[in-house]
């Protein structure tokens, strides 16, 4: 009979990568244990999609341990289980972007992401579930159905990577990665209370892609249960590539040293609602600051910030951004005319939206987007970090599509009650969203951290001071996991 090691589930990727190095588990246990775990929780939460077959990932990670064996190892994801987001490509996996138009479709070769895990020894065992096109922070889709929030399956797990924070939080995978255009690794990660990472813009390059230039809202990037995992991650998936112009030079090496900081001075600013411009449900706010009462207990310095320009216009901009780059991705898929009935409502109106938009429209919100980054700049002058609710709602319930109000506000586009998360976005900041707390409702909310421009490493220090003043907090699993 084969034993069993279900422990190895608990671990953080940094300790099970080195339980896996010093042969305390071998790539095997690995493997079973964590096979098991999702037998046992993914039924009931939908997080994991596409599962390879078990014969080949115990032959993958037997070979993994026969590596070891002869003293060879990949590098800090040896054996490690690893399942891919469905907008990223894996060879030979499908990858339906949660598309009933691409159920079918099988990957040829790896996205560039991808191939940076498997060459760290990832063993890829499926995908995560997504959304449809990865649009909406509500994780479904008519090819695998919703994802289910780790903590209450009657609610959202956030999204667009849902599944991903599931997976997590339900000790499923020891590390995962995922995509942020509009909060996708924030909003689920705080959902369900994980971290959730949103890289500096060119930090982590997006490839293959038909656009290096313009496209550059959307960011790959990772999400785990503690913060050194989460920086250990990113050095896997960070780095320049020469297909990728706009990419970030610095080494990623940095990302695999020493979080160990002394926060006492950081000064924080306290964006809070934007003096009532977002609508929040009840209780964000206050789980919030109370987050930032534990960094203050730290010694940092907590007082409120105001952005730069009136947040409207960075609304209005922000719309025209995204139109005019999420329209041409769902215009392939209409060039048959009978497609548009098996489309999602929210992207035919990215895309029906975008077919009026003129070059001029796009350079004046380009020049408000400049206009906005330039006045982020003296506020970073005053404040080494930036602070704000990951959402501006409670998880809702699973069967919704998207809140029609918030806090008695209507919403006007079914992407409106996410708002809060497009400043660090159209920045091209790094944010980290950071385990808040609980409501009187039971459920999880994050707070985003923002740093500075390329601040990557300093954010990643200040969160993991948090977590280790909070590690009780941290340590909370969701029921039965």
């Amino acid at each position: 009979m084969q034993k069993s090691y279900p422990y190895v589930t608990q671990y953080g990727a940094c300790d099970l990568s080195h339980a896996i190095h010093t042969m305390q588990v071998s790539c095997r246990e690995v493997m079973l244990a964590t096979l098991a775990q999702i037998d046992q929780h993914n039924p009931h939460s939908n997080a994991i999609i596409s599962r390879v077959e078990t014969p080949l990932l115990l032959a993958q990670a037997d070979e993994r341990d026969a590596q070891l064996a002869r003293g060879q190892s990949m590098g800090w994801m040896h054996g490690m289980p690893q399942a891919i987001k469905d907008l990223a490509n894996v060879q030979g996996l499908r990858t339906t972007l949660g598309s009933p138009l691409m159920k079918d479709f099988v990957a040829s070769e790896d996205g560039l992401m991808a191939q940076r895990m498997k060459a760290s020894g990832a063993i890829v065992i499926g995908k995560t579930n997504t959304p449809e096109f990865g649009l909406g922070s509500h994780t479904f889709n008519e090819v695998f159905g919703p994802t289910r929030n780790a903590w209450n399956p009657s609610k959202s797990a956030g999204g667009s990577s849902g599944g991903a924070a599931v997976a997590l939080a339900q000790r499923m995978l020891p590390v995962a990665d995922g995509s942020d255009f509009m909060g996708s690794l924030r909003n689920p990660a705080g959902w369900n209370h994980v971290f959730g990472m949103r890289p500096s813009q060119g930090r982590v390059p997006m490839l293959p892609a038909q656009d290096v230039f313009i496209a550059q809202l959307a960011t790959e990037g990772p999400m785990a249960r503690h913060v050194r995992d989460l920086a250990m991650l990113l050095s896997v998936q960070a780095g320049a590539h020469p297909s990728s112009p706009l990419s970030l030079s610095q080494d990623p090496a940095v990302f695999a040293g020493s979080l160990d900081h002394n926060p006492q001075g950081t000064r924080i600013g306290w964006l809070g609602d934007l003096r009532g411009y977002l609508p929040m449900e009840d209780g964000i706010l206050a789980i919030c600051q109370s987050a930032l009462a534990s960094l203050s207990g730290m010694g940092c310095q907590v007082d409120e910030a105001t952005l730069g320009m009136p947040p409207e216009q960075i609304w209005q901009a922000w719309r025209v951004w995204r139109q005019a780059l999420v329209g041409p991705r769902v215009a392939p898929f209409l060039i048959n005319p009978d497609n548009r009935q098996h489309i999602k409502p929210e992207a035919l109106w990215e895309h029906d939206q975008s077919l009026a938009l003129t070059g001029a429209q796009l350079m004046s919100a380009s020049a408000t987007r400049t206009r906005f980054y330039q006045s982020m700049l003296p506020l970073f002058e005053n404040f080494d970090v930036l602070a704000i609710p990951v959402a501006q709602a409670w998880p809702f319930e699973v069967s919704m599509r998207w809140p029609q109000s918030l806090a008695g506000r209507p919403m006007d586009t079914y992407h409106r009650w996410m708002e809060v998360v497009i400043y660090a976005t159209f920045a091209g900041l790094p944010s980290i969203s950071v385990p808040a707390g609980f409501g009187a409702n039971g459920l999880p909310m994050g707070l985003a951290l923002i740093g500075k421009p390329q601040g990557d490493w300093d954010l990643l220090k200040l969160a993991h001071a948090y977590e280790m003043a909070n590690q009780e907090l941290v340590a909370r699993r969701p029921p039965g996991v």
